[in-house]
């Protein structure tokens, strides 16, 4: 391989353009020991995080159709959750959710969750490689593309990356997938835009600058050598440790759960003032040919398992957002390449299948079911599936469009088509403009000592979202005035967004 080609696939960082449209956003500055970062650009701040559900998750046991239950218990006995165990949903009849969501349940009940229906694409299909590389390049069945959707989306944005990145207004990776390898997604036409990180265990030895012994072999002095070919590419090091160590989570996670473990890490680098827009999570075993559910009680089993720390991980990643008072910047959605058949196998588990239900979250969600349950036949067989309702595409296009705010025509352009966008979300993209305001506090802080900080905003109300540089936030994020400890013997910065929705 060539090394222009090696860098090419293990180089993952890139910048996006700032532009903010939906919130009211202000950067404040003061001072030279505090950053001179006020830009005449309005800036965006929103983030979006997607979890992918690998292997294809079964739809019509995670969303149970209510109202189709007799025709479904028909053709999946083995496998239906009672409907007695079923977790009802405020203001719906029609459909419920598994007994372990009952994380996702709170937030569908609080507004915070958005239920799609039957999602999915013309002429589907089956294999999990083909189906995936469908749904991470956004193409036609019989459309092969080596480019991802977001990966266009970014260079798009940022033409001519990765040459002159990181920049001074732009100094974070754009996209971070964290529990994965460097994924289709994010490849473009000359690099791979993102910044993999393969376990949280590998992040946390980045963040904290551990490194683990190579084994005294041939193989160990290869590896020591890719190491170091990783950290000379990764520009981005600095900047992701100094975000992690700027914040701190608020909230509690559950344990032996690693997409909690990854949500925890996203929620902490956005807090700690990290500029990165789009983050990649993922959880893997949904492939349920056998065993999805124990045989004496369909409640559990491995399907309901993953469930659980699916809604666990989301409904505490949701939590900690809104303690941090970072909740109405960040949307989450669910991928997963398929779903699988309406009838059940003879293995207490479920083939491969269509189209099937998927959540988007976050506080800008217009909560709800957007669709009909699907139709059940009386009598399915193994060739009966789901139809879709909704094109994938067609979520994307909305995040794109109305989430981080991209034009129409540009849409398209990454799309390869033009998809309608869904009613998901509740705030647009117009842009709004701040008076400019100031910071207040000690700028010639010295050695390890805590000072406190005011933005003076003649615009009132909204949160403030402060970043530090060489010091650790002690105490004040989300709010006008914040406690900083700064480091001894490093220089330090300090900035801050004003927020409005």
């Amino acid at each position: 391989m060539k090394r222009r080609d090696f860098l090419k696939y293990t180089t993952g960082s890139v910048v996006l353009p700032t532009l903010l449209n939906g919130f009211c956003v202000q950067t404040l500055a003061a001072s030279p020991f505090i950053a001179a970062t006020a830009n005449t650009a309005v800036e965006t701040d929103r983030v979006l995080v997607l979890v992918y559900l690998y292997g294809g998750n079964d739809g019509l046991n995670t969303v149970i159709p209510l109202d189709k239950y007799a025709a479904l218990n028909n053709v999946r006995s083995n496998v239906i959750i009672p409907e007695n165990a079923v977790l009802p949903l405020n203001g719906v009849t029609t459909i419920g959710l598994h007994p372990a969501m009952t994380g996702m349940q709170q937030l569908f009940n609080d507004g915070k969750l958005k239920i799609i229906q039957s999602v999915g694409y013309p002429n589907p299909d089956f294999s999990h490689f083909r189906s995936t590389d469908i749904w991470l390049t956004a193409s036609n069945t019989d459309q092969y593309l080596s480019t991802g959707w977001m990966g266009r989306y970014l260079e798009q944005q940022y033409p001519g990356y990765p040459v002159d990145y990181p920049t001074t207004d732009m100094p974070d990776p754009l996209a971070i997938g964290i529990g994965s390898n460097q994924s289709l997604l994010f490849q473009g036409e000359v690099a791979n835009t993102c910044m993999a990180v393969s376990d949280p265990t590998w992040f946390y030895n980045l963040a904290t600058g551990t490194t683990e012994p190579t084994p005294n072999t041939q193989w160990g002095e290869q590896l020591a050598y890719l190491r170091l070919i990783a950290q000379q590419s990764n520009t981005y090091g600095t900047t992701v440790q100094n975000a992690y160590y700027a914040s701190a989570n608020l909230g509690s996670y559950p344990s032996d759960n690693q997409l909690a473990e990854q949500l925890r890490i996203v929620a902490r680098l956005i807090a700690g003032g990290l500029k990165t827009r789009v983050y990649l999570v993922g959880i893997d075993g949904f492939d349920t040919h056998a065993g999805q559910v124990e045989s004496w009680d369909t409640t559990q089993g491995a399907h309901a398992q993953l469930l659980s720390k699916l809604s666990g991980a989301i409904s505490a990643f949701m939590n900690d957002l809104s303690l941090l008072q970072l909740d109405h910047r960040v949307v989450g959605m669910t991928l997963s390449e398929f779903g699988r058949r309406i009838i059940s196998n003879g293995s207490t588990g479920t083939d491969h299948g269509t189209s099937s239900p998927h959540f988007v979250f976050g506080t800008p969600i217009a909560g709800g079911v957007l669709g009909v349950t699907p139709d059940i036949p009386a009598t399915s067989d193994e060739d009966d599936n789901i139809p879709h309702q909704y094109d994938f595409r067609s979520i994307y296009a909305t995040m794109l469009s109305e989430w981080l705010c991209n034009s129409p025509e540009d849409t398209q352009s990454v799309l390869l088509q033009d998809f309608a966008t869904l009613p998901i979300l509740t705030q647009n993209c117009n842009a709004c403009t701040l008076p400019t305001p100031t910071i207040s506090g000690n700028d010639q802080a010295c050695g390890s000592n805590t000072f406190v900080y005011t933005a003076n905003s003649p615009t009132e109300g909204g949160t403030f979202n402060w970043t530090v540089v060489g010091g650790t936030i002690v105490a004040g994020q989300g709010t006008n005035q914040l406690t900083v400890q700064w480091d001894s013997g490093t220089a330090g910065s300090l900035e801050v967004q004003q927020v409005l929705p």
